[in-house]
């Protein structure tokens, strides 16, 4: 059975789309803790990191790096916070976040109250940053696709 990232990344729901390579995407939550909150998803279905081969760990983490660098350029941050917990879908993602302290690791302190406008802000946002550190051609052409 296809899990919702997958649904996302089919193009079938919705998503904000920040990063695009051939093994993983990047989007934003629906969800966020802090403004720019984004999940990194391989683009295969594995259930969960200890399921995932080396390599793509390897490669999540680097995408992970990446916008974490980004997300503190854009909103000043001091600190990326990176976690993966796997709990809410049964696909594996790495959450990104700017963050200013550890409050930023609580996903109970998710908002699910963000309007659509200030979700697109954000993941523009974002995605100027990563194209300012020189990464454009990671980004994909629009906001609501995957593609390059």
């Amino acid at each position: 059975m296809s899990t919702v990232f997958s649904k996302i990344i089919a193009g079938e729901i919705p998503g904000r789309f920040v990063w695009a390579d051939d093994e993983c995407v990047a989007f934003a939550t629906i969800a966020p803790v802090t403004d720019g909150h984004v999940l990194v998803v391989p683009r295969e279905e594995v259930d969960q990191l200890t399921d995932a081969p080396d390599d793509l760990v390897a490669h999540l983490a680097v995408v992970a790096g990446t916008v974490g660098r980004a997300q503190r350029a854009a909103w000043d941050a001091p600190r990326a916070a990176v976690m993966v917990a796997g709990f809410e879908v049964p696909h594996l993602h790495v959450h990104v976040l700017p963050a200013w302290d550890e409050t930023a690791l609580r996903l109970d302190r998710a908002r699910t109250d963000v309007p659509a406008e200030e979700l697109d802000a954000a993941a523009e946002r974002l995605r100027e940053a990563l194209r300012e550190a020189g990464h454009g051609t990671h980004v994909p052409r629009s906001l609501s696709s995957p593609q390059l």
